[in-house]
């Protein structure tokens, strides 16, 4: 499929780009011709202005009846042939230009032709193309010569069209090489850059297929273990209420699993498809963690396990546990950044509550607060320290991954979260164009980084 579309995709490009070349060669290649023949019948007319002035117009003499002009008053003139194109043959010849003088009757009276050519007189000082011939073509302006009134007679003058056709044929030729090249490098060019972009497509279309897989397979089995426990508590024709107690137990703990597993996939897929508008504030993310650590105090509690807030001033530092009678203290300025809270708080309390349920009782989870530099601009620095079981060096590959999650036998009372956490993180500190980074070792722990600019949004 996504071959066939960048296939389409690189022959439209390339069927256009030829189209656009072709209409750019055939217009340039009559904007050169126009030019050439202009400049021939630029050249033309000079010489016919230049013939007509140095023309030698004498009173008839009569008797002379071969270059005479029928009488048109009582004081004829008449055109001194000889006198008049003597200096002008060998000038006219040296550019390629034949002359033709015809007689007032349209008898050719002289002419610098070799062979005199079968081509009838037409007056025409715009300028036309003649053939004479099976394959000599001339360009032609043919002019009438008057006096007092008096049709004295007609100069047609001539250039070879090989001057137009010569050039003319070598554009085309240079013309059709260069479009094919250029078709071709297009072509090229066309099945590179299709490729490039079709790839975001091709990788999004990967993702979407591992991401509908993984969210059916996440959603098959609870629905199939909450379709089971209620068939069996339905189909009981005694129900014992301690059995259908612990089924209904299943079924809302699986319930709720599966809120939490569409609220994270909604939250996700809205949060790319950008329905969820960024709403940013000025807030503290030392009072925001605060608020969370105290939210997870609860759950630290039932496991036994140190959680506590850290803060570090510019100029000093600063500890600060997790205790309630230590929450009304006033943030620092060098935590204040601009976010939106919402997200912020999701971002935060998913790190948290992952420390919390990864780490083993009698063990301690820290949340770092202090300002850095991020991006050559000031930053707040957030580390969500535990002493859990860590992760090893393949599962931290692909711990931001969807739907990844660590052993399940691993975790306290077999408790699994959606495998969304991690992955929601690093879309909220993207959208904050922020960064994160992940370190574990098996056995030893777990830190997470984040890194918010102060004028995120």
């Amino acid at each position: 499929m996504f071959q066939a579309t960048r296939r389409r995709l690189a022959l439209w490009y390339t069927a256009v780009t030829a189209v656009l070349l072709l209409l750019f060669a055939s217009g340039f290649y009559l904007y050169v011709r126009t030019t050439l023949v202009e400049r021939v019948d630029d050249t033309l007319n000079h010489v016919v202005e230049i013939v007509e002035r140095s023309l030698v117009i004498e009173p008839d003499a009569a008797g002379d009846h071969i270059f005479t002009t029928p009488k048109a008053s009582s004081s004829p003139l008449r055109v001194n042939v000889e006198a008049s194109f003597r200096d002008n043959a060998r000038a006219v010849e040296d550019d390629h230009i034949d002359l033709e003088w015809f007689g007032p009757d349209g008898q050719l009276l002289w002419s610098t032709f070799t062979d005199l050519q079968p081509v009838p007189l037409h007056v025409n000082p715009a300028g036309e193309t003649v053939q004479v011939g099976l394959d000599t073509f001339f360009r032609q302006i043919t002019e009438r010569v008057q006096a007092n009134g008096q049709v004295l007679g007609y100069l047609r003058v001539s250039h070879p069209w090989f001057e137009v056709t010569k050039p003319s044929r070598r554009l085309i030729v240079d013309l059709a090489l260069g479009t094919s090249l250029m078709v071709g490098a297009v072509a090229a060019i066309g099945w590179l850059l299709s490729g490039i972009a079709i790839a975001p497509v091709r990788d999004s279309y990967q993702q979407l297929k591992q991401f509908t897989a993984d969210a059916s397979h996440e959603l098959r089995n609870p629905i199939a273990v909450i379709q089971t426990n209620a068939q069996v508590a339905l189909s009981d024709p005694d129900p014992d209420v301690a059995i259908q107690q612990k089924q209904f137990e299943v079924i809302e703990r699986l319930t709720r699993r599966l809120g939490r597993l569409v609220d994270d996939l909604l939250f996700l897929a809205r949060q790319e498809s950008g329905l969820i508008a960024f709403a940013p504030a000025s807030l503290s993310l030392e009072g925001l963690l605060e608020e969370v650590v105290e939210e997870q105090q609860v759950m630290a509690a039932e496991r036994q396990l140190a959680l506590r807030v850290e803060v570090a001033s510019e100029d000093q530092g600063k500890h600060r546990s997790g205790n309630p009678q230590n929450l009304a203290a006033p943030p620092t300025a060098s935590s204040t950044i601009l976010g939106d809270p919402g997200q912020l708080t999701r971002l935060f309390t998913n790190l948290i509550s992952n420390a919390v349920q990864y780490t083993p009782a009698g063990g301690s989870v820290t949340v770092q607060v202090k300002p850095t530099k991020y991006q050559g601009h000031p930053g707040v620095q957030v580390t969500v320290s535990d002493t859990g079981i860590g992760m090893d060096e393949e599962a931290l590959t692909h711990a931001f991954d969807r739907f990844f999650r660590a052993d399940p036998s691993r975790l306290r009372h077999g408790e699994q979260g959606t495998g969304l956490g991690l992955a929601i993180a690093r879309v909220i500190v993207d959208a904050h164009r922020g960064h994160i980074h992940l370190e574990s070792q098996r056995g030893e722990g777990t830190t997470v980084t984040v890194v918010l600019p102060q004028g995120s949004g």
